[in-house]
């Protein structure tokens, strides 16, 4: 039979539907009891913190299109209108299941361990004074009620502040009722402490809120009260050409993003119809983007559980990662990197590693330069202040991402900080962000010669996520990667293109077609009868360029196993297109963040590692960058070490099916659990395991 064509509309799936599904994954290890119960808390959490983003920026970003007269095809053939219409079908049935699992699952579990959340009609007679006492030392200076008049327009609701709606009646004029707005203080915590002998007791700051109101709106009869919680479109909105500095126009614009259009609106399921009917007028929403909970509002509040609960049994056990040992015939790193490169996985290997690295480049005296790119970075960087105390006495370069979303405010200041210690910071290119990570060291050694040494990543200069994000860390002082890379600092620094970056990929300049060569270099072997096999691990796959490139490469013969924790739009196992394409899914204890690219190139296989997933704005609206592994060992660790775990999964790993959906990885008869981050962190032997990867 001959082989399906493949039109310019290869079967694809919907990105917004493959990423909810992505976020059901998530819920489901909320489910999962061989999770320990306060991991299932904060899953719940992480899921509900992933949808508000995902309402902030791709509702946000649809609704503003069709809002400007947009209503074209997504490139899996819906209208935009029709996307919407998936997204409400699914993000309802997704909110039902969230506090399915809060109400059915997880609190009456927590209850019986000894960890509860109270509602005031639960409190005993201590704790009914505590919350009074509270009430009025703690909450009350903070509080300002609205009533909503002539005079008094409705109070402007900030992005996801949670409030208390009431209906009103003045006791003297019975006949109208009003709306009363309280917004809860952000500066308290929304789960409060209660004290207790033998168990730890929870009450949500809104509950206090509303047991206060009566004291806070005298003369009035309170008919009813909700708390609320509305979401507002989060995009960035920049015309960069126009701007004269994009320091200052990023943070006027996050000023306006706290007063973006709603896009959705959370509240308590059994408010009064009138008040969700004010609110939807008053936010100017259809019924749709309004969700009645069965619950608290805002269930990523559920964090405060898992951080206040000292239940170390009810948590993952705690784990050490590796420190780095440099050998015997090295008397320092750069000694080390001068002999051989060093590959790190992070979290099992530690990032003090690569935190060493650029503290004591600032602080050795033979470092003549450092350069440094951040994209996010921690409230708390022990990297930013060794770069702004190294330029007191070396050249220092930063190229720092204003625009990440979500953490512009942090960069911003960090920004402003490096400046004016001395730092020359830059902001990279008009119109491309840049999320390459990238460090470069000019060092002149003890022999005289002025060397490069570089940091190549797959993760951000993080030291808190790194302890739950997987990433590889490259640490080399090879001559072609180290010019390549200082080749690239001049392309973010003056826009200084090259017509070859050598052994790196750098989008937007020659990555993505650099990959599409290589896959069709797989196809070719196949067809030749040589060794052909991908395997890539990413977290997302939505260019339809590279999709169509796989479908291809599968019905020329190349077996090809996709590791994609996120978005996916290619549909594996499809008859005659994907037969020999097969795409996995890992959500566990770590985040699954590192990106790798295996061929096996007639034999001579190939790895590729950096910060490009495999999507539209990363080829072609990102600074990115591939960076090879050529060190046999290191080639063989990612190989034997790293992707053959996760492809022998079959504890995390979900496999995707043609039609989008996925279930649980297979495990046969008699087959032990293979869960790969447990494996990757010592706790299951490698010695143990039954199932091997054949390559």
């Amino acid at each position: 039979m001959a082989p399906r064509t493949l039109s310019d509309r290869a079967p694809l799936l919907n990105r917004e539907a493959s990423w909810l599904k992505f976020n059901w994954r998530v819920l489901e290890e909320a489910g999962d009891l061989r999770n320990p119960l306060l991991e299932r808390v904060k899953f719940l959490a992480i899921s509900a913190s992933n949808l508000d983003e995902f309402f902030e920026v791709r509702v946000g970003g649809l609704l503003q299109q069709l809002e400007d007269g947009h209503n074209s095809t997504t490139p899996d053939g819906l209208t935009m209108v029709e996307e919407r219409e998936l997204i409400s079908d699914a993000t309802h049935k997704f909110v039902d299941e969230q506090y399915s699992c809060w109400n059915d699952r997880l609190r009456p579990e927590l209850a019986e361990q000894g960890i509860r959340v109270l509602g005031i009609d639960e409190l005993d007679e201590a704790g009914l004074a505590f919350a009074d006492d509270y009430c009025e030392r703690e909450l009350d200076p903070l509080l300002t009620p609205v009533t909503v008049d002539p005079a008094h327009p409705f109070p402007r609701v900030i992005n996801k502040a949670l409030c208390v709606a009431l209906l009103l009646r003045r006791r003297r004029r019975s006949s109208l009722t009003y709306t009363g707005v309280v917004t809860v203080p952000r500066a308290l915590p929304r789960l409060v402490r209660l004290p207790s002998q033998g168990t730890i007791d929870f009450i949500f700051l809104a509950d206090l809120v509303v047991h206060h109101a009566e004291r806070m709106y005298k003369g009035y009869d309170i008919v009813s009260s909700a708390a609320f919680r509305v979401t507002r479109n989060s995009n960035l909105y920049l015309q960069e050409e126009e701007s004269r500095n994009l320091l200052e126009s990023v943070r006027e614009e996050l000023h306006n993003r706290r007063k973006g259009d709603a896009v959705r609106m959370e509240i308590e399921s059994e408010a009064d119809p009138e008040i969700i009917e004010r609110l939807g007028t008053v936010f100017e929403l259809d019924r749709w983007q309004i969700f009645p909970v069965n619950g608290p509002v805002n269930l990523s509040r559920l964090f405060n559980i898992y951080d206040e609960a000292t239940r170390p049994d009810l948590k993952y056990h705690s784990y050490a990662p590796r420190e780095l040992r440099l050998t015997a015939k090295s008397r320092d790193l750069f000694e080390e990197l001068r002999r051989h490169d060093i590959l790190l996985h992070h979290p099992y290997d530690s990032y003090d590693s690569v935190i060493s690295f650029i503290q004591s480049a600032a602080e050795d005296e033979r470092v003549l330069s450092i350069k440094q790119t951040l994209y996010r970075t921690s409230e708390h960087s022990l990297i930013v202040p060794s770069l702004m105390a190294a330029a007191a006495h070396k050249e220092v370069t930063a190229v720092v991402e204003l625009k990440a979303r979500f953490d512009e405010a942090s960069n911003i200041r960090w920004a402003r900080e490096m400046e004016d210690a001395g730092v020359q910071v830059f902001h990279g290119l008009v119109g491309l962000k840049t999320h390459c990570k990238l460090c470069l060291l000019v060092r002149r050694d003890p022999d005289g010669v002025a060397r490069q040494y570089a940091h190549l990543g797959t993760g951000n200069y993080n030291a808190t996520t790194a302890r739950i994000y997987t990433d590889l860390s490259l640490l080399t002082a090879d001559p072609e990667i180290t010019g390549a890379v200082h080749d690239v600092f001049s392309f973010l620094t003056a826009y200084a293109e090259n017509p070859n970056y050598g052994p790196l990929l750098v989008a937007p300049l020659d990555l993505a077609e650099r990959c599409m060569s290589l896959i069709e270099r797989e196809a070719e072997n196949a067809r030749l009868g040589r060794p052909a096999r991908i395997i890539a691990k990413v977290n997302s796959l939505l260019d339809k360029d590279i999709v169509r490139a796989l479908y291809s490469a599968s019905q020329a013969g190349v077996e090809i196993d996709l590791l994609v924790r996120g978005i996916c739009s290619l549909r594996p196992g499809i008859r005659g297109i994907s037969d020999r394409i097969r795409v996995r899914s890992i959500v566990g204890r770590f985040l699954e963040h590192s990106r790798i690219y295996w061929f096996r190139n007639g034999g001579d296989e190939q790895v590729l590692v950096g910060s490009a997933d495999l999507m539209p704005r990363n080829l072609n609206r990102r600074v990115e960058l591939l960076f090879p592994v050529e060190d046999e060992d290191l080639m063989r660790r990612i190989r034997d070490e790293i992707l053959a775990e996760y492809l022998v999964d079959n504890v995390k790993a979900r496999r995707m099916m043609p039609d989008g959906t996925y279930k649980r990885a297979a495990r046969g008869d008699g087959q032990i659990a293979l869960n790969s981050q447990e494996i990757l962190m010592g706790v299951i032997p490698r010695g143990r395991k039954k199932a091997r990867l054949v390559w």
